[in-house]
């Protein structure tokens, strides 16, 4: 019909597939996992020596982990749990010696090694005539044999239950011996306290034929152009390299429970099982045994040993401090609660008093009076200014020079207004000014408050240096003025300068008992007296 086929799926495989992918996961997760990292600065050759270990443990690792300077231990413990990661392989370097660190999470026991000898990937693999390794081989876990770790002390059984617990267990019975490409050897030496460790890649080969005869049943056939019939090829064996004639024994013949992958393997059939080491390859020795994640009592030490009072000294010593350290932690806890008290006590009261200064301003706000409000000390300071002018000069300002005094005097003129009495200060004149007479005038023989006079009547005050006394008196705020026009103070007082040394004798005159005072203008003409 010229349409693509599409495999549709049964309810049935559906369900069953969903099962298999359900029990994939489960069996993935229920076997340990490991990080494998470095701490501190280790080289160049540490940090194959750790790619390597990957590969080892691999699938069921890390393989691209990236370790930073700031990370500290309790980051990769914090990350471990979610991951499933069960233990941990940590090398460390020192000016001495390598070291590296077996821990089990997440509450220990942590194994101390120092790594005597070590040996790279790339270095074991250069010293093999033919090597035998590929990526398949990493795809499923590698098989652990545990060599001579049978041997009474607590620190050796501790050791083979760590080694068994960081891969996955097997069953004998029904597993499929085409997964098991590898496998790691750990022979434990009693008389040094060594470890040996290695990895190989696993062959399995049919036994009782000739080279001859495995080399047909291989892929690639012999080169055979100088044979002249066959048969040579399968007796004499010819053209074969030294590699290839492995020699076998009975220790490594076995009859193969099942079919296994390469030419001649059958199921009840001998056949050999080959080895070939595949790197890395480390010598270890075990410092201690410590619980916990690197703090715990230590439970075991190759150098350093202990008489049982010793210890027991040392597990009483550990508990007065962790009793101490939980006193200071209630006590910790008691003072952050009372000061949090406090903060909230604190907190309370304040608000407290910012709703009854709100509520108090409100209060003050409904009877405060207008007039004492922001511009009285600015209408007090501009009597005072009108009151020196009048002093100082002996006539009434102009109506421009003193604007807040003006607008008082507009509202005190009107009769309909109700306005409050204001207070003044101490140093002001109660005594109202009339705008609209020209000067000021008094009764005759009576003296004037505020004009300076002497009480004989004689004439101004003056200072010892000759100079008046109120040109030594600071100006106050406002229009004074000295800070108008020189056009407008020309016309007001003739054009000269007013100055008490340079006008002493022209400006003011003074004519005794009489008590005649008179101010000239150049301009006019006229001359302005004061009545007797």
């Amino acid at each position: 019909c010229g349409e693509p086929f599409l495999r549709r799926f049964t309810k049935n495989q559906k369900k069953s597939r969903s099962l298999a992918n359900h029990v994939a996961d489960e069996s993935y997760r229920s076997v340990p996992h490991s990080f494998v990292f470095h701490r501190g600065q280790v080289g160049k050759n540490v940090g194959q020596l750790i790619q390597d270990m990957r590969r080892v443990m691999q699938p069921y690792t890390a393989e691209s982990l990236k370790v930073r300077k700031k990370n500290v231990l309790k980051d990769f413990v914090s990350v471990a749990g979610p991951l499933g990661v069960t233990h941990f392989i940590i090398f460390g370097k020192t000016p001495n010696s390598i070291n590296m660190r077996i821990a089990r999470l997440p509450k220990g026991p942590t194994l101390y090694f120092k790594v005597l000898k070590y040996s790279l990937v790339k270095d074991v693999v250069s010293s093999l005539k033919k090597h035998r390794m590929h990526e398949q081989q990493f795809t499923h876990h590698p098989l652990l044999i545990l060599s001579n770790f049978g041997m009474d002390g607590m620190h050796v059984k501790l050791m083979a239950t760590m080694f068994q617990n960081m891969f996955p267990s097997i069953n004998v019975q029904t597993i499929n011996l085409n997964l098991i490409k590898r496998c790691v050897l750990l022979h434990f030496d009693p008389e040094a306290q060594e470890i040996q460790f290695r990895h190989y890649s696993l062959k399995v080969v049919p036994v009782g034929m000739s080279r001859g005869v495995k080399k047909l049943m291989q892929e690639k056939l012999p080169n055979m152009n100088k044979f002249e019939d066959i048969s040579e090829l399968l007796m004499k064996g010819a053209n074969l390299s030294e590699s290839e004639a492995e020699p076998d024994g009975e220790d490594n013949i076995t009859e193969l429970p099942q079919v296994y992958s390469g030419r001649g393997n059958m199921p009840s059939q001998q056949s050999a099982v080959r080895l070939t080491e595949i790197g890395p390859r480390l010598t270890l020795q075990l410092i201690k045994i410590q619980e916990g994640m690197g703090e715990g009592n230590i439970m075991y030490h190759s150098m350093v040993s202990k008489t049982e009072e010793e210890i027991q000294n040392i597990l009483e010593k550990k508990e007065t401090r962790l009793k101490e350290k939980e006193e200071r932690r209630k006590q910790q806890e008691q003072n952050i609660a009372r000061k949090k008290e406090k903060r909230e006590e604190h907190k309370k009261k304040t608000l407290e008093g910012i709703k009854r200064k709100r509520a108090e301003a409100e209060s003050d706000s409904e009877v405060e009076d207008p007039g004492l409000q922001g511009n009285q000390a600015a209408e007090v300071e501009s009597d005072d200014d009108v009151e020196y002018y009048r002093q100082a000069v002996g006539e009434e300002p102009d109506e421009d020079m003193f604007p807040a005094a003006k607008r008082r005097r507009r509202r005190s003129e009107k009769p309909d207004t109700p306005a409050k009495k204001r207070k003044m200060s101490p140093g002001t004149s109660s005594r109202r000014m009339d705008s609209k007479s020209p000067k000021r005038k008094s009764a005759g023989g009576q003296k004037r408050a505020g004009t300076g006079k002497d009480p004989a009547g004689k004439g101004w005050k003056k200072s010892k240096d000759g100079e008046k006394a109120f040109g030594k008196k600071r100006l106050p705020p406002g229009k004074a003025f000295g800070f108008q026009k020189a056009g407008k103070r020309e016309n007001k007082f003739g054009g000269g300068k007013f100055d008490g040394k340079k006008h002493k004798d022209k400006s003011f005159k003074s004519k005794g008992q009489k008590g005649k005072t008179g101010f000239k203008k150049k301009g006019a003409g006229t001359k302005m007296k004061g009545k007797r």
